[in-house]
């Protein structure tokens, strides 16, 4: 199995050191792991500072990935949030750095952060997630240095009434964007973590995604701590499996690779 999203001290909202990341991996039989450490400029809340000395994050990747060598495939990736206005810096980054794997997020919309609950005040629900993803689709249309989109419905997390989820038509011009660029989606399985009791993005979008020729796509964690590493990835699996799909993807060098499920 493979974790394709998780985090280490190089977040800001995260303490735990790549080495105990790496090492719960390998106590969990994952065969390979990447570390998409946060970088979110511009974020909204100024008490919380999302960037990563890429330095010191190559040495720190270096060293776990020596010290793991033969029990574990250590991959070095980033998490992106993305602001329409951060297109350029976002371009530049990724010209000048070598990852392995880049996953586009959106945390932010209209200016407003989602972990505050400031873009559901003074508009409806089905207003915010308009916004939502249609700022996310805005951005995916200008910027394209990326893997797979995080998370995709991830605006369902901060708030949620039935009926008020779908927005089918702005998810498929999404998808008819990123699917012939050879992009991707994750399935995300911290929605559990979040009391949510399902992965994320939700059965039916999974399923767009696959009607519409869909086929790259990465299973992630998106743990903070030892023990979510590995998160109900196995439980990942058997739905992709349930829904038609054949492989599940990985990426280095920013290339993907098929693994048959």
């Amino acid at each position: 199995m493979h974790d394709f999203h998780m985090h280490s001290t190089f977040s800001a909202d995260c303490d735990a050191p790549m080495e105990k990341m790496a090492d719960a991996a390998v106590r969990k039989g994952l065969t390979s792991i990447c570390f998409t450490d946060h970088i979110d400029y511009d974020y909204p809340d100024p008490s919380i500072v999302f960037d990563v000395n890429l330095d010191e994050y190559a040495k720190a990747h270096k060293a776990v990935h020596d010290q793991f060598s033969g029990k574990l495939d250590i991959r070095k990736g980033i998490e992106l949030g993305i602001q329409p206005h951060l297109v350029k810096p976002y371009n530049e980054l990724t010209k000048e750095q070598n990852f392995d794997f880049i996953i586009l997020s959106m945390h932010s919309t209209d200016g407003k952060d989602l972990h505050s609950g400031n873009l559901f005040k003074d508009c409806t629900l089905h207003e915010a997630y308009d916004k939502y993803y249609t700022e996310l689709l805005d951005c995916v249309k200008q910027f394209e240095a990326f893997s797979i989109l995080g998370h995709l419905d991830l605006v369902t997390r901060y708030k949620f009434e039935d009926g008020v989820h779908h927005f089918h038509d702005v998810i498929e011009e999404i998808f008819r964007t990123i699917i012939p660029r050879g992009q991707g989606i994750e399935i995300n399985t911290s929605g559990y973590k979040y009391n949510m009791n399902r992965l994320l993005p939700s059965r039916d979008i999974l399923e767009l995604y696959k009607q519409m020729g869909g086929e790259i796509i990465t299973v992630g964690s998106d743990a903070h701590r030892p023990e979510r590493v590995g998160d109900r990835i196995d439980e990942a699996y058997d739905l992709l499996k349930d829904i038609g799909f054949n492989y599940v993807t990985t990426f280095k060098e920013r290339k993907p690779e098929f693994h048959k499920l």
